[in-house]
């Protein structure tokens, strides 16, 4: 009787040692976001990556896998403003997890955080797939990261309190590393100010407003849709009145139409890594945006 007391015991505060210790789990939406959430946690997070730099996040489908995942979440982290539409809403309902529900302290989404571009004046579906509260590819200006950054940690305080020294500690760490960064990049970026380029999708105009870069014309002759050999044709005799420098498209894009204009241009090809993991040199956000300036600078200035 004795050694069963003594087990049981044990065991139960076994148990509590590792209720006690057990990481935050955080479900993140995209890679970007996966990546700040294992910055600013550190081991007190464990962090679950929903989809790959290889995906484009418009177009995700709501698996059981991911639904288990949610379900088990006590942070979602995604990017909201409808760029996760196709499949988000799906996966909320599903996992029937309140914590992480619209209005609740474990939803968080970073576009909430920051100014958009490209807001509609008016919405027309016919024109494609067009995001009402505007360009909700915020993470590739580097600002935008800061803000986000500062209210991440805050929230991984607000729903882990215990740890929320943890927290602040790390967000502050990170802030300064940041913030001593960005001015480098743009000392370096500097050379890129004024570059026209044709762009994919509208998924660098926050990377191209930030570097004074300009994207002249689009591939899709409306987002979201795939371009016509009689669509590409236009734009190639557009450029020769508008000339542009370079074409840039995302690790995740369609090659064929970048490469059909290419050839006709006589354009370079940028591929830039557009979230981290999208290339081996975007290992974390500071390599993502290194690599992404690297790139493109390379492309205007060869050799």
């Amino acid at each position: 009787m004795r050694l069963f007391l003594i087990f049981t015991l044990g065991a139960a505060a076994a148990l509590s040692s590792a209720g006690a210790h057990a990481a935050l789990n955080v479900f993140a939406c995209e890679p970007e976001w996966a990546t700040l959430a294992k910055e600013l946690g550190g081991d007190k997070v464990s962090v679950f990556q929903a989809i790959t730099a290889q995906q484009d996040a418009h177009r995700v489908e709501a698996r059981p896998s991911l639904m288990a995942r949610a379900r088990s979440a006590d942070l979602l982290v995604c990017t909201g403003a409808e760029l996760e539409i196709s499949w988000l809403p799906l996966l909320l309902r599903s996992a029937g997890n309140r914590k992480i529900q619209l209005g609740q302290p474990g939803n968080f989404a970073a576009a909430d955080l920051v100014a958009k571009i490209e807001v509609p004046a008016r919405l027309d579906r016919s024109e494609g797939d067009v995001h009402p509260y505007g360009n909700p590819h915020i993470h590739l200006d580097p600002r935008n990261v800061s803000r986000i950054a500062r209210a991440l940690g805050e929230r991984l305080a607000e729903v882990d309190p215990a740890n929320a020294a943890h927290y602040q500690a790390r967000t502050a760490d990170f802030l300064a590393r940041w913030g001593k960064t960005i001015p480098q990049w743009e000392a370096q970026a500097a050379a890129l100010k004024g570059m026209r380029v044709v762009s994919h999708h509208k998924d660098y105009n926050y990377l191209f407003n930030w570097l004074g870069m300009e994207s002249s014309m689009s591939l899709e002759p409306k987002p979201g849709l795939q371009p016509s050999v009689a669509y590409l044709g236009e734009l190639l005799g557009k450029l020769k009145t508008e000339p542009a420098e370079a074409i840039t498209r995302s690790v995740y894009s369609d090659p064929k139409p970048s490469a059909w204009l290419s050839e006709r241009a006589k354009l370079p090809v940028v591929v830039l890594p557009y979230t981290v993991g999208g290339t081996q040199e975007a290992k974390d956000l500071f390599g993502l945006f290194q690599d992404s300036i690297d790139r493109l600078i390379n492309t205007r200035n060869p050799g």
